[in-house]
């Protein structure tokens, strides 16, 4: 048999979290009823974890296991995403922010460290300005909202928006086309668990309140500018994904020489979720920098 056509052994989330002690709950804040996953030791120090536009806490199942030796870990769904409320709202950047603001209140987070993908190192960035007291460590997987790319935003809206109209298994399946690099890692859990997600009631509606922040006009008033970038104070772990879409690399490499604090991993052979692609890679790595070694 030939090594392109050996059989791939199946793969699953809970590959990942069988041997992982975690609980899902919901919690309420600031009237939102937010799902989170947590795992690790309640004395250790908080991490918080914050998925991509759209997506949900799964993206972090390969990760909670690694990093729950460590710190003290939540892994939400933002506001509007998942199995979280959809409030009737358009969702700007400031919206999540005071939403993972009002997360860590009610869970008793004084300080944490954020690890975010795509829109989540966005948010991440956005909170670690606004309430730089709260934030230890940084770490931006497929670095979002410094620049423009109107191809990139047109492709986000078209391939989230056509899912969220007509949930099938192949438009959900476009999404992690996209997101993940090697097809092997497009697992049929990560495809069915975000196609249920997307059949909920109140999706289709939370979607335009979702990707509103992708139009034109919205966008240019959320992005940050280089200046702000240049006060993050937090030290910061920039994940630069080789073979990602072209705004997320330069992002990548503009962030590198803008954030004070930064350091550079990059990762070869994945795409747009690094941290589910190679995830014995991006733990070692994130742990090392997160602990401080």
């Amino acid at each position: 048999m030939t090594p392109e056509n050996t059989p791939q052994p199946y793969e699953s989330f809970w590959k990942y979290l069988s041997k992982v002690a975690f609980r899902q709950d919901w919690a309420n804040v600031n009237g939102v009823r937010t799902r989170y996953v947590q795992a690790g030791r309640a004395d250790a120090p908080a991490l918080v974890m914050l998925h991509g536009t759209a997506g949900s806490l799964e993206a972090f199942c390969a990760n909670l296991g690694e990093h729950s030796k460590h710190f003290n870990c939540y892994a939400i769904d933002l506001i509007g995403t998942g199995l979280t409320d959809k409030p009737d709202e358009d969702y700007e950047i400031n919206d999540y922010v005071e939403h993972v603001r009002g997360f860590m209140e009610v869970m008793g987070i004084q300080k944490a460290s954020l690890i975010g993908i795509s829109l989540g190192t966005w948010i991440a960035a956005r909170f670690a300005l606004t309430h730089p007291d709260m934030v230890d460590k940084l770490t931006f997987n497929a670095p979002f909202g410094f620049a423009d790319d109107a191809e990139e935003m047109a492709g986000i809206r078209t391939r989230r928006g056509r899912a969220f109209d007509d949930p099938s298994w192949e438009n959900v399946k476009t999404i992690f086309d996209n997101l993940i690099y090697l097809p092997a890692k497009r697992i049929p859990d990560l495809i069915g668990m975000r196609q249920a997600m997307y059949q909920e009631p109140g999706a289709r509606a939370g979607a335009d309140h979702i990707l509103n922040l992708f139009k034109p006009e919205s966008l240019s008033r959320n992005l940050i500018p280089a200046a702000e970038w240049q006060k993050i104070v937090a030290p910061t772990l920039i994940v630069l994904s080789l073979k990602d879409r072209p705004l997320f690399v330069n992002t990548a490499r503009n962030l590198i020489n803008l954030i004070p604090n930064a350091q550079l991993l990059e990762m070869d052979d994945v795409g747009h979720w690094p941290q589910f692609e190679n995830s014995a890679l991006f733990n070692d790595a994130n742990i090392r920098f997160l602990r401080g070694q």
